[in-house]
């Protein structure tokens, strides 16, 4: 019989509003079942220091820049969780999985650098962290993203879902997951796809005090501006960085928009958002030898109905859109059940990442552990 782990995720995504946890048992193989969500927002102050600094880093030279600020930021961070796992008063057997707040991303250099010190977060807790999931998946030429497939894979199996099947994450960044078969990690076929909500979420930061559109009204109060819309799309299709795998939110901005009201630059940047999710996507279920009819909504953009109304407008009309939440999955926490699974098979040192998901050389183990 296999062991049974507990086991904490931790995850800040590319919105960097906050954190989000959950505990979970799992064998690390083909079963787990949760056991708590929840999710804890950061201050104001973290909150602004995260997209501040994130506006500041374009290229790697700034991680150097901006060391201090950094070094700052990333000890706040590590805090904020430690606080966050004396709050969910775990046990000491309990692995925590720890994600941090990706900063920097770009596996061209060979960096995907998140700030979390999974040493200090070790002795404010006393318990054993994981981190640094994705440094030895870009080490092996991988993009060290996206690292939920394989939960993907498990949620399916778990929950019986008929295959092949798609899932879709909106969060900042847009990624799929196509799950063929229950048996066969290596069958599994992941990637970045676009922009999720970093445009719009950047734009409403800029120009209100709102965090992001909320149930999509202000997209549904502006109208789009078609001109600015074809000129976005023509430069997002022809970009010279078309074969990159893993995006990073620094590589969208919302500069095409300038001049436009709140409302209208919202309405604009959803439907240029939707267009390239439904385009991409499109393309990669048309490229698939299986037919695949079912995609699985989750992740934050899927609260922007809009957004998704936007996107099942321009797909094939045979093309069910579900969120994940029919099948009693939150879909806010799946990355941190994720990463909560991943830090298990971390421990055990079996792969978390494969040369169809990340594109790495060979499957990888991934995360670097710290022994209570």
């Amino acid at each position: 019989m296999q062991k049974k782990w507990i086991s904490l995720g931790l995850m800040s995504g590319t919105s960097g509003d906050g954190v989000d946890a959950s505990i979970i048992k799992t064998n690390g193989v083909n079963q787990y079942e949760l056991i708590k969500d929840e999710y804890f927002e950061y201050n104001s102050e973290i909150y602004q220091d995260i997209h501040n600094l994130k506006e500041k880093i374009r290229k790697i030279d700034h991680l150097t820049t901006y060391s201090k600020e950094i070094d700052n930021l990333e000890r706040k961070i590590t805090i904020f969780h430690a606080e966050i796992i004396k709050k969910l008063n775990i046990s000491d057997e309990t692995i925590v999985g720890f994600h941090g707040q990706t900063i920097y991303h770009n596996p061209k250099e060979k960096i995907s650098r998140q700030l979390g010190n999974g040493k200090l977060l070790n002795q404010l807790c006393n318990k054993s962290i994981v981190y640094n999931f994705r440094g030895n998946d870009i080490l092996n030429g991988g993009q060290g993203a996206p690292l939920t497939p394989i939960f993907h894979h498990l949620v399916s199996i778990q929950k019986k879902i008929r295959l092949p099947v798609c899932f879709l994450n909106i969060g900042g960044i847009s990624n799929i997951t196509i799950v063929k078969e229950n048996n066969n990690l290596y069958e599994l076929i992941s990637k970045d796809i676009g922009p999720g909500n970093c445009l719009i979420d950047n734009w409403v930061r800029i120009n209100s005090n709102k965090k992001f559109d909320e149930d999509g009204r202000l997209a549904l109060s502006g109208t789009k501006n078609e001109i600015i819309l074809e000129q976005a799309q023509e430069l997002y299709m022809n970009r010279n960085d078309k074969k990159k795998m893993s995006l990073d939110t620094n590589d969208f901005d919302v500069s095409f928009a300038r001049g436009l009201s709140l409302e209208d630059g919202v309405a604009t940047l959803t439907d240029f958002t939707a267009r390239i999710i439904s385009e991409e996507l499109s393309l990669s279920l048309k490229n698939s030898k299986e037919k695949i009819l079912e995609i699985l909504v989750c992740g934050g953009g899927r609260k922007n109905t809009v957004l998704l109304q936007k996107i099942k407008k321009n797909l094939s009309s045979d093309i069910t859109l579900r969120l994940i939440d029919d099948y009693k999955i939150d879909g806010d926490f799946v990355e941190s059940q994720a990463f909560a699974f991943l830090a298990i098979r971390s421990v055990q040192g079996l792969p978390i990442s494969f040369p169809n998901t990340t594109g790495c050389k060979i499957p990888c183990v991934g995360g670097e552990l710290i022994k209570n």
